[in-house]
C-alpha cells in the first residue's frame, strides 16, 4: 500500500512514523497559516517550502557526501571527498540565486534530484530499491556511486514550529556500487563499502538548529550497519532517530550530542536516553560553510571521524563498534 499524498483533504497532516512510502508530498495543498492564523497564499506556500537531498558513502578508507539544497531564494550543492590515508580533503561548493539550475521534485519514492551551473552537473536518480549519484564537474571529476537495497527506509512526518511541517526519508547501511575520480585518482567501492539516503522537505521553523551522527559500515562479523541520530529537529514528541541492522531498522530514543562547539577538533560523545547507544567520536577533517544574507544564513559544520563505543540492539544484544567511520554535524540555518 502506498500513501498517495502526504496532505489530507482538510490540507492538513497525519504526524507519525509512516509505515508505508509516500507517492507525493503534495505542499501546496497544506494550509499554511501565519502565526495569527491568517491563511497564507499559494505563492507564500510555493516560497516557504523547503528541500534537500544528502548521500554519504563510506568506503576503504575514503568517505564522500553530496548535498542538493533548494530553498527557493537560494539554490546549493556541494561535494566532497575525505581521503583517511593522506588526510587530504577534496571539495567543491555551489551556489545559485532564486535555485536556478536546482530541481528536486517532490515524489520521495522515485522522484530525481539535480543541480546545474556551469559545467558543473549533480544528479541523484532514483530506482527500484535504490539511488543512483553521479557528478560532473572540472577538473576531472567524474563519479557513480550506485546505493542499493534501501528496502527499509524510516519515514516520519512532524511538526514544526507553529504552523508547519517536516517530512524526511532515511536510510543507511545500504550496499554501494560505483567509482569516484577525481583529478587522475581513482577511489573505488568494495564490497564493505556502505552508504545513507536523507530526502527531506517542509515548511521548516524560521531558524532552525540541529546535531546529527550517521553511520553507514559494515560490522567485524560482516553485518552493514546503519545509524542516523539527530537532535533539534523533529523533535515535537518523535524522533528520527534509527538503527539500520542486516537492512532492516530499529527505532531509537532521544538523542544527547555533548561536544565543545568552539574547539576544533574536539571529541563528541553521542548517546541516546533509552540507553542503547553510547558512541564516542574522534574528528579526522571538516567541511564548513558560513552565510550571512540576511534572509538566509547558514552556519554549517559537518565532521568525518571515526565512532568506537557501543550499540544495543532491540533484542538487548551490545554490538562493539571498533574504528567505524561516519560523519557527525553541528548546523544552524535561518530560511
Amino acid at each position: 500500500m502506498t500513501i498517495k499524498k502526504l496532505i489530507n483533504a482538510k490540507g492538513h497532516i497525519t504526524p507519525g512514523v509512516l509505515n508505508q512510502p509516500v507517492d507525493e508530498i503534495n505542499y501546496l495543498d497544506y494550509d499554511l497559516r501565519t502565526v495569527m492564523d491568517r491563511p497564507r497564499s499559494k505563492l507564500a506556500r510555493r516560497w516557504r517550502f523547503n528541500q534537500f537531498q544528502f548521500v554519504s558513502v563510506t568506503g576503504p578508507g575514503w568517505v564522500f557526501g553530496m548535498a542538493l539544497v533548494d530553498l527557493k531564494l537560494l539554490g546549493s550543492g556541494f561535494f566532497y571527498l575525505y581521503d583517511f590515508a593522506s588526510g587530504q580533503m577534496f571539495e567543491h561548493s555551489f551556489m545559485s540565486p532564486l535555485a536556478l539550475g536546482t530541481r528536486i521534485e517532490p515524489y520521495p519514492e522515485h522522484g530525481s534530484a539535480s543541480f546545474n551551473k556551469g559545467d558543473v552537473s549533480m544528479r541523484i536518480l532514483p530506482f527500484d530499491g535504490g539511488r543512483t549519484v553521479s557528478v560532473s564537474a572540472p577538473g576531472g571529476i567524474r563519479i557513480k556511486l550506485t546505493l542499493k537495497e534501501d528496502n527499509d527506509p524510516l519515514r516520519l512526518v512532524c511538526p514544526a514550529g507553529y504552523s508547519g511541517w517536516v517530512f524526511t526519508r532515511k536510510s543507511a547501511g545500504l550496499a554501494v556500487e560505483g567509482e569516484i575520480l577525481w583529478d587522475h585518482r581513482i577511489w573505488r567501492c568494495d564490497e564493505a563499502t556502505r552508504g545513507a539516503v536523507d530526502w527531506s522537505c517542509g515548511f521548516m521553523r524560521r531558524e532552525t538548529a540541529w546535531n546529527w551522527a550517521s553511520i553507514a559500515g559494515q560490522l567485524q562479523d560482516g553485518r552493514p550497519i546503519g545509524l542516523n541520530l539527530a537532535a533539534g529537529v523533529n523533535e515535537t514528541g518523535m524522533t528520527e532517530n534509527a538503527l539500520w541492522l542486516d537492512g532492516r531498522c530499529q527505532k531509537l530514543g532521544a538523542a544527547r550530542f555533548r561536544f565543545d562547539r568552539y574547539l576544533a577538533g574536539s571529541d563528541w560523545h553521542v548517546t541516546t536516553e533509552d540507553g542503547r547507544v553510547d558512541l564516542h567520536f574522534v574528528p579526522a577533517a571538516a567541511r564548513k560553510e558560513k552565510l550571512n544574507a540576511g534572509i538566509l544564513a547558514s552556519n554549517f559544520r559537518q565532521y568525518v571521524g571515526t565512532y568506537n563505543g557501543t550499540i544495543t540492539d532491540e533484542s538487548g544484544a551490545k554490538i562493539a563498534i571498533q574504528g567505524l567511520q561516519g560523519l557527525v554535524e553541528d548546523h544552524f540555518a535561518r530560511w
